[in-house]
């Protein structure tokens, strides 16, 4: 294939998770609340939880387009000092965060051989990017715990900037920051509509991958798009699964 970047979408994409934001999470949150004096039942804490990032997403979307992303702990932080807890209320918010989602992980892996691919594509010459839909106060931890980190020339994660995709401006910061080429960049995700959809308006070709954590309503890989079988010219190419060491294969072409 004809690129020289290759951008990757990570949960769904390059990393198999699973989590349950049930009624125990927010209740283990409520309890470390507590031990620091900010008193809230589990259900407290997520209504106030909604409706504080509700309204920083309100505010936000008022100032520019429909996809804003509010950093996790600081709206943990807000909560602390709504119960009069000030001090460290920042420190405090990393770790309720942390913590939150640590207890809601049932499982996290990469899919097979993504290790292996992504060291496959760089040693051809292939830069390597990540632009995620996360939370730099999880996913930086996690991108550590996985290896990924040291795989990647740059990462992006739409909490640091405010906006999320399909959010164009998103992808236009990462294309700007690295100086890079539309044309010379392949999006690589499992999300039609976000990470397709906001590539695609940023003039960047696209590829789509059905996986189990594609949203269910979202249609199967169409065969004819397959990178083996495309049309001559073809910007946009699917695959079904997340079979790495294939893909990879047909990315170096």
């Amino acid at each position: 294939m004809k690129y020289r970047d290759l951008i990757f979408d990570l949960y769904g994409t390059l990393v198999d998770i699973h989590t349950e934001e049930n009624d125990l999470v927010w209740e283990k949150t409520a309890l470390y609340f507590g031990f620091y004096g900010a008193a809230y039942s589990g259900e407290e804490l997520r209504k106030a939880f909604s409706e504080a990032m509700a309204a920083r997403e309100a505010k936000a979307g008022q100032s520019y387009e429909c996809f804003p992303d509010i950093p996790f702990e600081q709206v943990m932080a807000e909560l602390f000092r709504q119960k009069g807890i000030t001090e460290h209320a920042d420190r405090l918010g990393i770790n309720a965060a942390q913590l939150f989602r640590i207890t809601s992980i049932e499982y996290i892996r990469l899919y097979p051989n993504v290790l292996e691919a992504l060291g496959a594509l760089r040693k051809r010459g292939y830069r390597l990017w990540l632009l995620s839909n996360a939370q730099q106060i999880f996913t930086a931890y996690e991108l550590r715990h996985l290896g990924l980190g040291r795989q990647l020339d740059g990462i992006y994660l739409s909490s640091d900037y405010g906006c999320r995709k399909p959010d164009v401006r998103f992808f236009r910061a990462l294309l700007k920051e690295q100086g890079l080429e539309p044309k010379s960049c392949l999006m690589i995700g499992n999300d039609l509509h976000t990470d397709i959809a906001g590539a695609r308006a940023a003039g960047l070709d696209t590829l789509y991958m059905h996986t189990n954590l594609t949203p269910p309503d979202q249609r199967e890989a169409d065969p004819a798009l397959h990178p083996k079988y495309a049309p001559e010219g073809c910007h946009h190419f699917e695959y079904e699964g997340y079979d790495w060491a294939e893909l990879a294969e047909l990315i170096m072409g």
